[in-house]
């Protein structure tokens, strides 16, 4: 078994796991119906291919939260494409300045072949919405290692800035949401088990997720040393 990790940062994520009617949420952390869909793209996946979703979605998901963002709350307007009327004004929640590590574990094989595919996609990746692309590379690395472990010992993706704010703490710990294993049934449900994409019969089953942390070094931990300063020392007879 293998891991492939994924770096997801940009100006805005959209994780949405429902949507009613002209209101359109956002989780406040991505969701694995929405990471196998950008893997899905990258592999040139059609939609309506369900045989070949099934292979991704059986592998098992977690992401860690190395920067929670904000929640942003915007308006949108549209015009029917033929009568062009108004459409109802909606209302689309947004993630702004957020970073995830995201991470999914499987067949080395497969693993390998969606590495390549993140680095060399059919379809540009998003996240969560076609408006929110990523500031940065996707993939990070494939490791040889458990799907914990494997978020353990990835390095800490938040932005400088915010990596700064914990300057002289030698640890952060950091949220993971990671799939429960068939041996944990004290999990949450959440209906994010991709089934099918398809446009006429989208569906998604449910899932057992387990809420964790890890801790993670900072590259901010050392202290500047504070130079020594005696005002004296130019009146000492060592100094004259």
């Amino acid at each position: 078994m293998s891991v492939l990790t994924l770096k997801l940062a940009g100006p805005l994520q959209a994780w949405g796991a429902s949507a009613r009617f002209a209101r359109r949420t956002t989780e406040s952390a991505p969701t694995k119906s929405g990471v196998i869909g950008m893997l899905a793209a990258a592999k040139g996946i059609a939609r309506g291919d369900d045989q070949a979703l099934a292979a991704l979605s059986s592998l098992r998901f977690a992401v860690r939260v190395d920067q929670p963002g904000t929640r942003l709350r915007d308006f949108h307007t549209a015009h029917h494409p033929v009568t062009g009327k108004s459409m109802p004004l909606s209302e689309r929640f947004y993630l702004a300045d957020a970073v995830f590590v995201a991470a999914v574990e499987g067949d080395h094989t497969l693993i390998t072949e969606l590495h390549d595919a993140v680095r060399h996609p059919v379809y540009p990746p998003y996240l969560g919405r076609r408006s929110c692309p990523p500031a940065h590379p996707v993939a990070l690395a494939v490791r040889t290692t458990a799907l914990e472990q494997a978020l353990a010992e990835e390095a800490w993706q938040a932005a400088r800035w915010y990596q700064k704010l914990h300057h002289g703490k030698p640890i952060v710990s950091l949220t993971v949401l990671r799939e429960a294993r068939t041996d944990e049934p004290h999990s949450d449900l959440q209906r994010d088990q991709p089934v099918s994409f398809a446009p006429e019969h989208r569906r998604h089953d449910l899932r057992g997720v387990v809420t964790t942390a890890v801790d993670i070094p900072t590259p901010w931990a050392a202290k500047r040393p504070v130079p020594t300063h005696d005002p004296f020392a130019a009146l000492t007879e060592d100094s004259a």
